[in-house]
């Protein structure tokens, strides 16, 4: 192994839990869950990736155990005992090969369209009735909906420590619930839960704190967030630095463990081109670890599986050496990458580069 890539498999001390490398498999929505509960090849799924050299596993987003939580089909959740059993198996599974496994905690909000199963009369929710800026068409949480939320969250959390988890990742990113309440132009409550970015954070503050208070010590409980929305990906949260700055104290002082900061292209700095990403960014201004993500190893961005643009090829790491060597943020997550070829980081650690399976849109239609 050449020194660049040192500290890519190096070992990482997140909070009291040793990571055999900084290689994270990135949470990725599969729809292989009838009724909430993975399929029998799900432990062997994620065991691959394990087997495979990556140091810790975020699962594909759960749903929450909220009537609304659920968006799209076949999404696994924690609320049957059959549930339970089987992620106990994947994390088990994990295990064996040394790695460690966090459960990303996921709640759809607005995302969620009328009509959905199981239960279509249910409404997305939202913090003020908008998915996207001009248009009211879902529902507007009342603060007792979210206080019911905070404690459903913290009582996941709970479990998935009881599961076995090492972990969990509250999903606030992508547009999704949480991510609702931090966008200024659809969250337009005027109590204590909209306004300034304060505000717009004690959502996922008080989920934060209530989480911690039902685990233990060792159990990591952090966050994922983004600017960009998948109703705008231009969106921001703010894009004044020293907002930005005071958004990730607030994640820090409401206990948060760790950041997970998703760009679309993990290169791109944040408010310069060359300077550092969100995930870079986060970091200098908390202490905290952090994670960053967005088309490792691909020369395509995600967005490109959508409009049919969908096969990759492998690109050289050079970028995400030279920026984990400078220690811009400290665990780096491959998605798309570990989904064709799940001895990704092995191959990358033993110089195996060429070897490796270019994704195209046929992994994400199977279980590979």
């Amino acid at each position: 192994m050449n020194d660049l890539k040192n500290a890519l498999f190096s070992e990482y001390n997140m909070n009291g839990l040793m990571l055999k490398n900084r290689i994270v498999m990135a949470p990725m929505t599969r729809n292989f869950s009838p009724n909430g509960v993975p399929m029998d090849y799900a432990p062997t799924y994620y065991a691959r990736r394990a087997n495979g050299g990556v140091g810790l596993i975020v699962t594909e987003g759960v749903e929450v155990s909220h009537r609304a939580a659920s968006g799209y089909p076949n999404c696994p959740n924690l609320e049957t005992d059959e549930a339970k059993k089987m992620w106990e198996k994947i994390v088990n599974e994990v295990h064996k090969s040394k790695s460690s496994i966090f459960c990303q905690l996921w709640h759809v909000g607005g995302i969620r369209k009328p009509g959905m199963p199981p239960n279509p009369e249910v409404p997305g929710f939202t913090p003020s009735g908008y998915v996207v800026p001009g248009k009211k068409v879902a529902h507007e949480m009342s603060v007792d909906e979210i206080n019911e939320l905070i404690e459903v969250y913290a009582e996941d959390a709970k479990i998935c420590e009881e599961i076995g988890f090492d972990g969990v990742e509250i999903h606030g990113a992508h547009g999704y619930l949480i991510d609702q309440f931090f966008w200024d132009k659809i969250n337009l409550r005027t109590d204590e839960y909209g306004g300034s970015i304060e505000n717009r954070s004690r959502f996922a503050k008080e989920i934060l704190m209530a989480s911690q208070k039902k685990t233990s010590d060792s159990f990591q409980i952090g966050i994922r967030v983004s600017q960009w929305k998948q109703q705008d990906y231009e969106a921001k949260i703010t894009s004044d630095s020293k907002e930005l700055d005071q958004f990730f104290n607030i994640l820090k002082n409401a206990g948060a463990d760790f950041i997970h900061c998703s760009n679309r292209r993990f290169w791109e700095g944040e408010f310069e081109p060359d300077g550092e990403n969100l995930a870079g960014f986060a970091k200098k201004a908390t202490g905290l670890p952090t994670i960053s993500v967005g088309s490792v190893g691909l020369d395509k961005d995600f967005i490109k599986l959508y409009s049919g643009d969908h096969k990759t090829q492998t690109v050289n790491l050079d970028i995400l050496h030279k920026k984990l060597n400078q220690a811009e943020f400290d665990l780096i997550a491959v998605g798309r990458a570990l989904l064709s070829d799940p001895e990704w980081a092995n191959k990358v650690r033993d110089g195996k580069e060429d070897q490796i399976v270019p994704f195209d849109k046929s992994f994400v239609e199977n279980y590979v």
